[in-house]
């Protein structure tokens, strides 16, 4: 259980700035006194520091194995990261400043947002899952949990940012999306259209896809898949 304890104060300040923080009216008093790009100044000094914090709690916490995953569970783990590669990089071609509905207010429904209003935010919850079942340690639960129950925890108050400022967008938005990935097109609120998320985003995820896997082990010092 050594380093577990620093892990999980760094853990619990990430959550605390991220979903605590910025989802809060504290935000927006901040907002009013130092303005939105002030703001913004903070929020990525501060952001900055708890990833250092976290990822040395993490690499010096003693890895306490929980589970195993087999070979096969890998691989489908990996085959899981490659729509998270897409929501990631749909979501940022369609808007590179946003992680959710909240900058797609006035704006029509198009591309990856049909599928989910939250694309980069579904991104990180996927990887950070990903990640904790294939690793099946203790530090690496906290750690990567931790950025799944941030991402979790971010869709709806994304959403509660974007009704509280603009409720007539906020409601558009809700009847034309979801939350769940497919959730408005498998209840008839919206539709699949492909042309829309064009052939780009793909592309590039199904890249990045391939060349993580094939660099993971010399870059994280873990091969992202096992031989069976």
């Amino acid at each position: 259980m050594e380093g577990i304890l620093p892990l999980l104060v760094a853990a619990a300040f990430w959550i605390a700035t991220h979903n605590g923080f910025a989802g809060t009216d504290i935000r927006t008093r901040l907002v009013a006194k130092i303005g939105e790009n002030g703001f913004r100044i903070v929020y990525a000094i501060i952001s900055i520091i708890t990833i250092m914090m976290l990822v040395r709690a993490w690499e010096g916490a003693v890895a306490m194995p929980l589970w195993v995953a087999p070979a096969w569970l890998r691989l489908i783990l990996a085959l899981i990261m490659l729509p998270a590669f897409l929501f990631f990089v749909a979501g940022f071609l369609r808007n590179p400043t946003a992680v959710g509905g909240e900058a797609m207010a006035g704006q029509q429904v198009r591309g990856i947002q049909r599928i989910t209003r939250h694309p980069m935010l579904w991104s990180f919850a996927l990887w950070a899952l990903v990640h904790v079942i294939g690793n099946g340690d203790l530090a690496s639960l906290i750690f990567f949990g931790t950025f799944a129950i941030s991402a979790f925890l971010g869709m709806p108050s994304i959403d509660r940012k974007l009704a509280a400022r603009s409720p007539e967008a906020a409601a558009k938005l809700r009847a034309e999306t979801s939350i769940l990935p497919f959730g408005a097109i498998m209840t008839g609120r919206n539709r699949l259209v492909l042309a829309d998320i064009g052939w780009l985003a793909p592309a590039l995820a199904v890249i990045g896809w391939a060349l993580t896997l094939h660099f993971h082990a010399r870059f994280f010092g873990v091969p992202a898949l096992l031989p069976f």
